[in-house]
């Protein structure tokens, strides 16, 4: 359903337009997750002290985006960001953590892989048929319409940074990876998501992706090598798809070929990167409260005189700019926390030369690197298409490097439901799920308040939607 929201929003009927029903349905999903994952984990128990105690750099990270938000709750809609924060990486935690409890975090991946494929190849089949209906209108000059059915390309990039290190899984893993259509289907969608980023020179997506590919491929060594060399096949594929369709057939047809260059320079970050870091500078190091890079007072002189953007296009600096450098301390600890579960399966993996889980693992991580890094150039958990997204990629990354205890192996025992065990699980979940209403009902009522501000708001950026939280960038007012 979220790849269906994200990919294909064009074909479906939308209550509010694409961008904010993606944010409502993302604040729905993470919601179901969180409660349904709640009373799990609270009627299954927990294996030991030592695993609860694993947990406290997550619980922490997930916490501290309320809890740095607490002295600006006088400010309106103080809680609105924080809390989709907050329960999106809830989501993220509690959904792996059923995963791997379950045994089901490969089959998971599996799933998610084969889904994934078919869905890049639907929407690359599309996208050649707005090629053809462009050569038809006599339009050489592609990258204006594809990619098509997003707002925005870096919207459409951020999905790709997401999607194309696992394509392969879905041929290495898995039953369908048998069937010579099937791996005709996956091949053919690769290229052309490939070619699309060729296309529309996606610099942030292709530094992420390389990146991560490169440190996947340095972590397993030659044990991954089937999944790089699978990867590196779809890539000749684009390559050759975008050669014929975008250079050969333009030039054929009109005698010219009129292709996106490369852009060399920041495209104006630089002074966007410095405003965020001397905003996290004011009160470090807490931060200047949520959202308030859209309402300060402009702190330097090249920022005053550049673009504005609904975000300083850095998801960290934005975070140590509006939540502080506390914040970002805490997602130091969390990162190092997975570095050190990633680590050691993949030591086990390697030992025990279960080929299929060094793949899985290979792609995966190569995805999670790759958006990290990808945020970093660009604001890639802001979008609610890359944020649905990715929260299924990183739901399958927990689960595979979740602590040894949480593994369905490792966490047999008595798991009797006693009446208390189920009073204790259902009042956890409840909790969880009064809070998601209580943030919920301001998520909709910001989203009213956003829409009512919307002609005054255009009148004033020129009919100019710079997004955020909405598709509305200069909210919420002073």
């Amino acid at each position: 359903m979220s790849l269906i929201a994200v990919l294909f929003a064009d074909f479906l009927p939308m209550f509010a337009g694409s961008y904010a029903d993606q944010r409502f349905l993302l604040a729905g999903l993470i919601g179901c997750v969180s409660v349904g994952a709640t009373f799990f984990i609270a009627i299954r128990g927990l294996p030991s002290t030592k695993s609860a105690f694993s947990l406290l750099p997550a619980i922490l990270f997930i916490l501290g985006f309320p809890a740095l938000s607490f002295t600006f709750r006088e400010q309106i809609y103080a809680f609105v960001e924080p809390g989709l924060y907050s329960f999106y990486f809830a989501a993220m935690v509690a959904g792996g953590l059923v995963l791997a409890m379950q045994g089901a975090a490969n089959r998971y991946v599996e799933i998610l892989v084969s889904v994934a494929a078919a869905a890049c190849f639907f929407y690359g089949a599309m996208s050649v048929n707005v090629y053809l209906f462009a050569l038809v209108d006599g339009q050489a000059d592609l990258s204006g319409l594809i990619p098509w059915g997003f707002v925005n390309i870096r919207y459409w990039s951020h999905v790709a940074t997401w999607l194309l290190p696992i394509l392969p899984l879905a041929v290495l893993v898995g039953p369908l990876g048998k069937f010579r259509l099937w791996r005709t289907i996956v091949a053919t969608g690769a290229g052309l998501w490939w070619w699309i980023i060729i296309l529309s020179t996606s610099r942030g997506s292709i530094l992420g992706i390389a990146s991560g590919v490169l440190l996947a491929t340095v972590f397993f060594g030659r044990q991954s090598w089937p999944w790089l060399r699978q990867f590196l096949i779809y890539l000749l594929i684009g390559v050759a798809i975008w050669f014929f369709l975008s250079v050969l057939v333009p030039s054929l047809l009109f005698g010219e070929t009129e292709l996106r260059s490369v852009k060399t320079a920041s495209s104006g970050r630089v002074p966007l990167f410095i405003e965020a870091w001397q905003m996290s500078l004011q009160h470090f190091p807490l931060g200047m409260g949520p959202q308030s890079w859209l309402t300060h007072d402009l702190l330097t002189q090249a920022y005053s005189e550049s673009s504005k953007f609904g975000h300083p296009h850095n998801m960290y600096l934005m975070w140590a700019a509006e939540y502080g450098w506390l914040l970002i301390l805490l997602l130091l600890l969390l990162v190092l926390q997975l570095t050190l579960h990633f680590w050691r399966w993949r030591t086990v993996l390697l030992i025990e030369g279960k080929a299929g889980g060094v793949f899985t693992l290979s792609g995966v991580t190569a995805s999670v690197v790759g958006a990290l890094i990808h945020a970093g150039v660009s604001a890639v958990f802001i979008a609610p298409g890359s944020m649905l997204v990715g929260l299924l990629v990183l739901v399958g990354f927990w689960a595979l490097i979740a602590p040894p205890e949480f593994c369905h192996e490792g966490g047999k025992g008595n798991h009797a439901r006693s009446p208390a065990k189920l009073a204790f699980a259902a009042s956890s979940a409840a909790v969880i799920l009064v809070l998601w209403l209580l943030w919920a009902g301001q998520v909709h009522t910001y989203y009213l308040d956003m829409k009512a501000d919307e002609i005054n708001y255009q009148e004033q950026s020129k009919g100019r939607t710079l997004p955020r939280f909405w598709f509305h960038g200069n909210f919420p007012r002073r």
